[in-house]
């Protein structure tokens, strides 16, 4: 487990469609030291574009990481990858990217490209575009970029790679239009509480989200997940499972609803904390140390409300305990998660096309 604890927050604001509003949210939780801000997004609900929405918000912060939900369904990966590169740019550093997928026929019906799938097969999908995407970004090898006016070189050429990936569902073809990213790959994200995402999760992402309801049930996700990641080859440290809990922050610390207590209660919207900014950083802390979880990502359900009370409240108990840190060490998202930039795997030298297929 992560020593560090990690603490996630969604800006989510319904029917909001000013930059400005996304902003102020932002900058309250960057004051909060949090790692990351969610905005979630689909093709199934009118708003403002989340990865849009973000490239504004990241001029107006300065070190909280930056996640927009960005769907593989019904999109293209050399166009998903360039935009969360330009995101990573955008914002020096802080950008991730939410994997998610669109399951309804009226979400398909909106392109016309073809019919709704199963999840099972739209989530293969999107390991492939995660797969294609981290490709991508190494295709063009950090300084590629010369810009030599002296010489009118502009670019080393030996340093963009071709990359072909056909894979059962989604191809792409490089090199990237867009330098590799600051992170060398932005942060992936995928809530991973069901099969078909737990496996993508566990295969490509940095982050992965579990809704749970008891410290057993997170610590059964956790462990299915590190297993699944060795499993692939990957090391089941560099993941970091987090939980995602709906809070209700409006009632103080003596007004919990009957069955929560403390803990958190299950909800059709998933696990929903309702009490006081104290008691939730008691839970945050003793599930921590428990070692169940890496961290947390809260939904507040009155955004303005609800942050303000986890911020001023749960944060700077936690962060007065030594729970939680008080600054931000780096600069970017990695470097608040404590995971490493991953090195490029083309080189100048003796550098091959990647081609048929995914990794």
């Amino acid at each position: 487990m992560s020593s560090l604890l990690h603490l996630a927050a969604a800006l989510d604001l319904p029917g909001v469609v000013d930059g400005g509003a996304y902003a102020e949210l932002a900058r309250l939780a960057e004051r909060g030291g949090l790692d990351f801000v969610t905005l979630d997004d689909s093709f199934a609900r009118p708003g403002p574009d989340a990865l849009g929405v973000l490239c504004r918000v990241a001029p107006a912060t300065r070190r909280i990481g930056l996640v927009p939900t960005v769907t593989t369904t019904h999109t293209e990966p050399f166009g998903v990858q360039a935009a969360v590169a330009t995101l990573d740019w955008v914002s020096r550093g802080r950008a991730g990217w939410r994997i998610d997928v669109s399951t309804t026929e009226g979400e398909a019906r909106l392109f016309g490209r073809r019919h709704a799938a199963p999840a099972e097969s739209l989530w293969q999908e999107a390991g492939e575009v995660a797969d294609a995407a981290a490709r991508l970004w190494d295709s063009r090898e950090d300084g590629a970029g010369i810009r030599d006016e002296a010489t009118g070189r502009f670019l080393d050429r030996d340093r963009p790679h071709r990359v072909d990936l056909t894979g059962t569902a989604a191809s792409a073809a490089g090199p990237s239009t867009v330098p590799r990213p600051p992170q060398g790959h932005p942060v992936r994200v995928v809530d991973a509480t069901d099969g078909p995402a737990r496996t993508v999760a566990a295969r490509y992402a940095d982050v992965a989200l579990v809704r749970a309801a008891t410290p057993a049930q997170a610590a059964g996700l956790r462990d299915r997940l590190r297993e699944e990641a060795s499993a692939s080859g990957r090391n089941p440290d560099a993941l970091r499972v987090l939980v995602s809990l709906l809070v209700d922050l409006g009632d103080g610390e003596h007004a919990a609803a009957p069955g929560h207590g403390g803990g958190p209660r299950p909800t059709a919207q998933g696990p929903l904390y309702r009490g006081g900014p104290v008691d939730l950083a008691e839970l945050v802390a003793a599930w921590h140390a428990d070692g169940v979880t890496d961290g947390f990502h809260l939904v507040p359900v009155e955004p303005r409300r609800d942050l303000e009370r986890l911020v001023n409240g749960t944060v700077a108990l936690l962060q007065h305990r030594g729970r939680f840190r008080t600054f931000y060490p780096g600069s970017t998202l990695r470097e608040h998660l404590g995971l490493a930039r991953p090195a490029p795997r083309y080189t100048a030298r003796g550098a091959t096309a990647v081609t048929g297929g995914t990794a």
